[in-house]
């Protein structure tokens, strides 16, 4: 089958990027705070979902743990860019434990060292839990992710509790929101495309078969589940500095935050990198435009002057399940949205012609 070749999809890659590129420097000079906040938190809930999509989707691991890793990453990058004197402030029931008083750094490098940290606990949490498969898997790393929640509300000194974090800087743009995202889709589309993104796509169809044809399989999973827990983190960071808070008692960032991220990447196509992104920017979208159903609002008719709180979710979660039911590849299933593709489509419109 014709193809394009790899100098005209570099050169389209190119040409797309710095579109969109000017695209966003004009909404950020024509749209309001809150739109360009939603843009924001589109490219925040893509990166959590193309980072969960690489372990559940790409590898085949039942990770229900990710929010944990996000909670890292938030919480790390948070204690850096917070100055000494507003931790100082900010920690009243403890005093701010003196290893972390003083630590301060910019916002990059502290978003690195959030996924640097999540990756780190990523390798001590998959090293016995990866052992274990199926239900076994979900269970465990569901239960990491609350053991985290759990100490974050406890460790006085070092998260000030259940009092969260106030203050954090609100760091978090559109370029580096969208920048990142851009870095976490080139990396995992390189990995993906690589011979060791290839070893993972086989496990994921069959670990027996993989394992017979002389692939590492626990190897293979712990760094997919040690990259996957970087990008969570490098997402938790963004989202901290986004929130500008962080208060472990709410569900923000609690273990619901998990399954958020689950019905992006199944709506978007279990899988698919293209879809995880698409799935991040629909779930963005939605949970804003269904907020209208928690405000006073007229139905059939029928008025309801206090909304009905908690239906958004509602609505999220009933779309879940139908797409489950009835769609359950998702918009993309396993398929990318790759120039070839694209070339393919349009040149059979026009033999058809």
């Amino acid at each position: 089958m014709e193809k394009l070749s790899p100098k005209t999809t570099a050169i389209l890659t190119i040409l797309t990027i710095l579109v969109f590129m000017f695209l966003l420097l004009i909404a950020t000079k024509t749209l309001d705070s809150y739109r360009l906040r939603i843009i924001n938190l589109m490219a925040i809930y893509a990166i959590m979902a193309v980072s969960l999509n690489l372990i559940n989707g790409i590898t085949g691991i039942l990770s229900l743990g990710h929010s944990g890793f996000i909670l890292i990453g938030a919480y790390t990058s948070a204690l850096l860019t917070l100055t000494p004197e507003q931790k100082l402030i900010s920690f009243i029931i403890e005093p701010v434990n003196p290893l972390i008083q003083n630590l301060h750094t910019n916002f990059f490098i502290a978003t690195l060292a959030g996924g640097v940290v999540a990756a780190i606990f990523a390798f001590f949490i998959g090293w016995p839990v990866l052992k274990l498969s199926g239900d076994y898997l979900a269970i465990a790393s569901l239960g990491f992710a609350e053991v985290i929640r759990i100490i974050a509300l406890n460790a006085q000194s070092v998260t000030n509790g259940a009092l969260g974090l106030k203050g954090i800087p609100e760091y978090t743009n559109t370029w580096w929101a969208w920048g990142w995202l851009l870095i976490t889709v080139v990396f995992i589309v390189s990995l993906v495309k690589s011979s060791y993104g290839r070893a993972l796509l086989a496990i994921r169809e069959d670990r027996v078969a993989a394992e017979a044809m002389g692939i590492n399989v626990f190897k293979h999973e712990l760094m997919s589940f040690i990259i996957g827990a970087f990008f969570a983190g490098i997402s938790g960071a963004l989202y901290a500095h986004w929130l500008t808070t962080i208060d472990p008692k709410i569900t923000t960032l609690g273990p619901i935050l998990t399954f958020y991220i689950l019905i992006m990447i199944v709506l978007g196509g279990l899988g698919s990198i293209t879809g995880s992104v698409v799935g991040g920017v629909m779930f963005a979208l939605l949970m804003e435009w269904l907020r209208n159903l928690e405000d006073p609002f007229t139905l059939f008719g029928l008025s309801f002057p206090n909304g009905i709180k908690g239906l958004r979710l509602l609505v999220i979660s009933t779309i879940f399940i139908l797409t489950m039911i009835f769609w359950n590849r998702g918009i993309f299933g396993r398929n990318e949205l790759t120039w070839n593709s694209i070339y393919r489509f349009f040149k059979k419109r026009g033999v058809k012609k």
